[in-house]
């Protein structure tokens, strides 16, 4: 997915559909001059519908769609006959797609589930016709309901990855290049910080045909909860991964320092991240031989599965996947 078509974050406009009025018709036919009320009832305004879509994988169709507008239901008519319904929007985005009042940003609903479906702005109802207000004491009653107004106002949508696995470190940690080598995505990959500014998603192939997702998300620095570098860009994706994978170099001047770091800054942003299930990778570990591993491994944290990996030739990529499946499963 190029970095340039992924959009996590889109505010849009909408209005549902009004409803149609009752009608005040009288029936008037020959030989039949006082029939009594046969006006039909409006219809209803069309709704603002999102569904979710397992295809789609970012907001981008709707980044210059802002405005969205259901159909207006029909007037009722003569001999009961009611009018049309409005024409329903169903707007499709991503799983983890959360929808918000762009006014107070309070939440309305989320997306998790394919085809799952949710109503943005409710159309209104049709009016009643003066067929239902006719009584045996007021047998030509001349007025009828108006329909229900319509709903509009601003909304926000806003992506939140949803991944079994998600990449925890630095700028620079080999995040991109992890992905780019476990499965067929293909992140953008520099040796400088923040090479990846947007979050990269690649199935990961596992034994006997079984596979898990896995998202590269944009590293974080100290200071990400209080949005200093990409901020929350970066770690409202983490809240629904399964698992957290941090991913610390081996040439890290010290790696229990950096993962302690990476962990205050997720309790700062949301406590129940700590919750997750936690894997740590030591990364570019074709520097390593044997003798340096071990000197190192006192000095790793004792409270997560750590394992030291290359992925430039490989080392540690199987095991790796065998431990992360463990985790996603348990």
């Amino acid at each position: 997915m190029a970095e340039t078509n992924f959009v996590d974050y889109v505010k849009i406009f909408v209005r549902s559909g009004k409803g149609g009025a009752g009608s005040t018709h009288l029936r008037r036919e020959k030989f039949i001059p006082k029939g009594g009320p046969d006006g039909g009832d409006g219809g209803r305004g069309g709704d603002i519908i999102l569904r979710g879509d397992s295809q789609l994988w970012t907001l981008l169709h709707l980044k210059f769609k802002k405005h969205i507008f259901a159909g207006d239901g029909g007037v009722g008519s003569s001999n009961n006959k009611s009018g049309a319904d409005g024409k329903d929007v169903i707007v499709h985005v991503p799983l983890g797609t959360i929808a918000k009042d762009a006014e107070t940003e309070n939440i309305l609903f989320e997306i998790t589930h394919d085809g799952e479906q949710k109503i943005l702005a409710k159309g209104g109802r049709g009016g009643q016709g003066n067929t239902h207000f006719k009584s045996s004491t007021f047998q030509t009653p001349r007025f009828a309901q108006p329909g229900e107004p319509s709903i509009e106002g601003w909304f926000i949508l806003e992506l939140k990855v949803l991944a079994d696995v998600g990449l925890v470190g630095f700028p620079n940690a080999g995040k991109s290049t992890l992905l780019s080598v476990v499965s067929a995505a293909r992140p953008k990959i520099d040796n400088y910080p923040f090479t990846t500014l947007t979050p990269n998603l690649g199935i990961v192939s596992y034994r006997n045909d079984k596979s898990f997702v896995m998202a590269d998300i944009p590293g974080i620095i100290e200071g990400a909860a209080e949005g200093k570098g990409l901020g929350y860009r970066f770690l409202r994706h983490i809240e629904r991964n399964s698992v957290l994978l941090f991913m610390i170099p081996c040439d890290s001047n010290d790696v229990n320092k950096e993962y302690q770091i990476l962990i205050e800054e997720l309790r700062k942003y949301n406590p129940e991240l700590l919750d997750k299930r936690r894997v740590m990778a030591i990364t570019k570990c074709d520097l390593l031989d044997d003798e340096l591993k071990d000197a190192m491994r006192p000095g790793l944290p004792g409270d997560l599965p750590v394992i030291f990996i290359s992925s430039i030739n490989g080392t540690g990529i199987t095991a790796l996947k065998d431990l992360l499946w463990t985790a996603i499963n348990s």
